[in-house]
């Protein structure tokens, strides 16, 4: 091999595995950029969309997977958190995309089947031409026993797409694993090939200072990140998002006789005492709130004692807890979207994730843990586009639990900042990308002729 040919092989390659799909024959309820972002995704067969909260991926990945199954004549399946099965069969009826709710291969049909993650052992991947990860999230513990699983399983698997949220970008394990899930680079190569060790932690990895700009060009040739259509050129029109309403409760913590204010709590089991010691002063504030207005509340909690004080307390409640069968729990979710519920009381990791309740404008936390993710994913289960109404999200707090809600604004903040310039920094070659795939590749510009040595000439 010669030099040239050498330096070819560096190159960052822009594959094309898939489908070529005019974007004028997708559904017709697509909008432009979504159709041309699904017949980008056809065109590469193996990619990863991470767009906002309501901006469409339900459709977006129903469109994928109807084109692969009729093209290929074949199968696909569609893996989504338990709570967005039926949502997303709904979604498919109303758009014109039949999809089959399965348990095991032996449910399966031809066309699209859709199932939850937990029922991923009863299903074999060679029986399928595609396969969509909704939420797929998921995928973002390197260690988790469903990461391996999904990547084991899907590996030959032609087509494939990821569909979530935007990333955050900081977070080498989630951008390296959908890139391995997909068959693209291992999470291994990728954190050889553009980061480094973080100084003496070696558990931490920072980007390269000379390849943040390559690597998400790297990653724009295989993921779209979106937030709205104007980060990729197109019109924002429909999509300028309510206004979020963020109102503390602030509720009495108990101050010792030796003290003057109530002490702040810092350690784990400090939080959980004082969450315990305020739960009766919280919920009674979440039952008054939900009391004052007829319109549809959405109540989150963490624990089971919160859940039930809260169904107890609240009139018209409906309380969903993890221990309900699937079936209970996809029914309550279809209910409440379609407005036959004045409260419903839950748990972020049930529902905080997929379910689009924009008919809801009202959201409680009584109490709140200190994951940003959970708390940005369950706000936007109702702060999302197509929600017509301004969101209000009320925030029940002890005084001594102040530190949790403070360390949530300071994610928030950060996020915001990373995610800004992670679009930045891919805007340009997504776009690029989307209207026309393009081989990206790093130029090479000699500054001076090269000499050989007397001794090898």
């Amino acid at each position: 091999m010669d030099y040239q040919a050498f330096l070819k092989t560096k190159e960052i390659q822009s594959i094309n595995d898939g489908l070529k799909v005019d974007p004028g024959d997708l559904n017709d309820n697509l909008f432009e950029f979504q159709r041309d972002i699904v017949s980008w995704a056809l065109q590469k067969g193996r990619a990863a969309v991470f767009s906002d909260c309501g901006t469409g991926k339900s459709l977006m990945q129903l469109e994928f997977a109807r084109i692969v199954s009729e093209r290929r004549g074949g199968r696909v399946l569609i893996v989504a958190p338990l709570s967005v099965v039926k949502q997303t069969q709904k979604e498919g009826n109303k758009f014109g995309i039949l999809t089959n709710v399965c348990r095991s291969q032996s449910d399966v049909k031809d066309g699209i089947s859709i199932t939850n993650y937990e029922m991923l052992s009863h299903f074999d991947a060679d029986a399928f031409d595609g396969v969509v990860l909704d939420e797929s999230s998921i995928l973002k513990s390197f260690t988790s026993k469903t990461r391996d699983e999904l990547i084991d399983k899907f590996q030959r698997t032609p087509f494939r797409l990821c569909c979530t949220a935007t990333p955050s970008p900081n977070d080498q394990s989630e951008i390296g694993n959908h890139a391995e899930f997909l068959g693209i680079m291992s999470r291994t190569e990728m954190l050889a090939t553009y980061f480094i060790h973080d100084g003496s932690d070696t558990s931490k990895w920072r980007l390269k200072g000379y390849g943040e700009t390559k690597f998400w060009e790297w990653v724009a040739t295989w993921a779209v990140c979106v937030r709205d259509p104007e980060d990729l050129g197109y019109s924002k029109e429909g999509y300028d998002l309510p206004k979020l309403n963020i109102i503390e409760h602030i509720v009495k913590s108990k101050v010792q006789d030796y003290e003057l204010f109530a002490r702040v709590a810092e350690t784990l089991s400090e939080r959980r005492a004082a969450r315990k010691e305020s739960m009766r002063d919280r919920v009674s504030v979440a039952s008054e709130l939900c009391e004052s207005s007829a319109d549809q509340w959405l109540v989150w909690c963490d624990f089971n004692a919160e859940s039930n004080a809260l169904a107890k307390a609240i009139d018209s409640s409906v309380e969903v807890v993890g221990a309900d069968s699937p079936d209970y729990k996809a029914e309550t979710a279809i209910r409440f979207a379609d407005g036959q519920i004045h409260a419903l009381i839950s748990k972020p990791s049930i529902y905080g994730f997929g379910m689009n309740f924009q008919n809801c404008h009202n959201m409680i936390f009584c109490g709140i843990s200190d994951s940003y993710e959970q708390f940005y994913q369950a706000v936007r289960r109702c702060w999302r586009f197509g929600q017509e109404n301004d969101v209000n999200v009320h925030i029940i707090i002890s005084e001594a639990e102040m530190n949790v809600l403070e360390n949530i604004k300071r994610k928030q903040a950060q996020m915001d900042t990373m995610q800004n310039n992670m679009v930045s920094l891919m805007r340009d070659v997504t776009m690029s990308e989307i209207k026309h795939t393009t081989r990206i590749t790093t130029e090479y510009k000699p500054q001076q002729k090269m000499e050989l040595p007397a001794w090898i000439a």
